[in-house]
């Protein structure tokens, strides 16, 4: 069975757009492949976090994974924290030191980031390692994502070659998987840029824990533009387009169904059926999560995930450790 892996930084709630990047795929493909799915907390740490949400942040992220529909009763579903298996750094360090700088540098998400920051952590710089490491320890052949972190996997791909070339075969070369409706959720105040959980606009993104009213008055007053006509044309309506997608994503229509069946309808109209559909899926998952809470089941099933990702990891590692002259003949 091929192998699928992705995780999601506990920096904050999750959003819509992290549920159709990320969440809905690993739901959809679960039955088919063998899947790792991680909290990556040591991503987070890139940025300053208050210790305390982050604990929290991990807890509540694993409980909305299982909420929206990953099952972790499958026996080829593993799912962990990244802290808890020291491999992931190791090998990441192993990477940093054949990686060049302006492989890292030239990350769109660095730039972003580092633009905001002007006094940024040598992590910030480089994390893509540390998530190459993540993909590669488990042969994972498919890594769902969204547009954004597409240049990512990228990396860990051209890490795998570099390595595959030098010292022979030792890694599987990744692919992105990325979803044909969804793969990015735009800002609802400035739809020129992705959704984020990170936002300091409070209109700006949908939240997995929002409530039915935050959800409404969020989407009615998304940004849109003045003409009037429902169509997709993310160039030049980019707000109506992200509107279509919302739909589509989370109500299973194609986007060209969606721009039919509001075809001569107004603004106000589509901003209501994207409300309408979001409540109804978002209050499901929300019940569902509170259930998992406090069910007391969530430590049981990261323990499992913990010990099955160190044993596959250390296997890896220690091919590593040795093709690259690490210890003893």
């Amino acid at each position: 069975m091929d192998r699928l892996l992705t995780g999601l930084q506990p920096s904050g709630a999750l959003t819509i757009g992290n549920y159709c990047g990320g969440i809905s795929q690993i739901v959809n493909y679960q039955d088919k492949y063998e899947t790792f799915l991680f909290v990556p907390d040591m991503h987070a740490i890139t940025v300053p976090q208050d210790p305390e949400a982050l604990h929290r942040n991990i807890i509540n992220a694993i409980a909305m994974y299982i909420a929206c529909g990953v099952n972790p009763d499958l026996p080829n579903m593993h799912i962990y924290i990244q802290s808890e298996n020291l491999y992931h750094a190791n090998l990441s360090w192993i990477f940093e030191c054949h990686t060049p700088h302006g492989d890292l540098t030239r990350m769109h998400q660095f730039k972003a980031k580092s633009a905001k920051n002007e006094a940024f952590t040598e992590g910030l710089v480089t994390y893509p390692d540390l998530m190459a490491a993540d993909i590669l320890l488990y042969d994972a052949k498919y890594v769902p994502t969204g547009i954004d972190q597409k240049q990512h996997v990228e990396l860990a791909r051209n890490l795998a070659d570099r390595f595959n070339n030098r010292y022979g075969e030792l890694f599987v070369v990744s692919e992105p998987l990325i979803p044909v409706i969804g793969a990015k959720i735009r800002d609802l105040q400035n739809p020129e840029q992705k959704m984020s959980k990170s936002t300091d606009n409070p209109k700006a993104s949908v939240f997995l824990s929002d409530d039915e009213k935050v959800i409404r008055k969020k989407i009615m007053s998304a940004v849109t533009d003045s003409d009037g006509k429902i169509v997709f044309d993310e160039e030049n309506k980019p707000g109506v387009s992200n509107l279509l997608t919302i739909y589509s994503a989370f109500s299973g229509c194609t986007i060209e169904d969606s721009v039919a069946k509001f075809e001569g309808g107004g603004y106000g109209d589509l901003k209501k059926a994207v409300a309408e559909v979001l409540v109804e899926k978002l209050t499901a998952f929300q019940d569902k999560y509170n259930k998992i809470l406090a069910s007391g089941t969530i430590d049981e099933i990261l323990d499992a995930g913990r010990d099955y990702s160190i044993k596959i990891a250390a296997e890896k590692y220690e091919q590593v450790r040795r093709a690259v002259g690490f210890g003893r003949i």
